[in-house]
């Protein structure tokens, strides 16, 4: 029923005649004031992503001398990696994992990860590495057990720990421990010392692994992008 009908019918036909109810009346003002607050709010800003690269340089006196390479992107929580000669010689594993923090002074950083290893050795590998820091103190680990697809009695946990001082900014002291059998040890768990230094972007240490038996020297050299 038109204005003009209204009018004609008289006051019987405005009886009948109904007013929108009031929240239908409010809702085209209620989403152009949402519509002008979304516009009024800064847009988020994608967090960038960053980048690290490291080499390993393992010199043994009873077997031959190999290099061990490293390559990481981390992206938000997104965490993805790269090794070469980690889980076996002429082996290289692929990665995934989601970073997850939490404290200020106590801090306590954890990735939980998912590996592919696909080489002389072949076979899914869970992991994860962490870092647990309080003031200048700092204890790091990252391990991973590969259930090898060829032969399950081969399935082997990796694990490489370092617990750390840095009485100044750029140097650091401490110690390492490491399970592995990418090379022959006598060792279960090898352990040993570690020496290191921060030079900008770059990162330098020492390791001695078993310094009393069969010493193994490791040069790493690590940069962050």
């Amino acid at each position: 029923m038109t204005f003009y009908q209204i009018i004609a019918a008289g006051p019987a036909a405005t009886s009948v005649y109904h007013r929108p109810p009031v929240t239908a009346r409010l809702l085209p003002s209620l989403l152009l004031a949402c519509a002008r607050a979304a516009a009024q709010e800064p847009a988020t800003t994608a967090q960038p992503a960053s980048y690290a690269a490291s080499a390993s340089f393992y010199f043994l006196e009873d077997d031959e001398d190999y290099l061990q390479p490293t390559i990481a992107a981390d992206r938000g929580g997104l965490h993805l990696e790269a090794r070469f000669n980690y889980e076996d010689r002429e082996t290289a594993s692929a990665w995934i994992g989601f970073n997850l923090s939490v404290g200020d002074e106590l801090s306590f950083e954890f990735t939980p990860m998912l590996g592919v290893v696909a080489g002389r050795t072949k076979g899914i590998a869970p992991g994860c590495k962490g870092t647990l820091s309080w003031r200048r103190l700092a204890f790091y680990s990252e391990a991973e057990y590969v259930f090898d697809a060829d032969d399950s009695s081969d399935s082997f946990l990796y694990a490489w720990s370092e617990l750390t001082l840095a009485p100044t900014e750029r140097w650091r002291v401490g110690f390492v421990a490491q399970r592995t059998r990418v090379y022959e040890t006598d060792f279960d768990i090898q352990r040993g010392l570690l020496l290191g230094a921060s030079l900008g972007r770059l990162d330098l240490t020492a390791y001695v692994l078993n310094p009393d038996e069969t010493p193994t020297l490791v040069l790493a050299v690590a940069a962050g992008f």
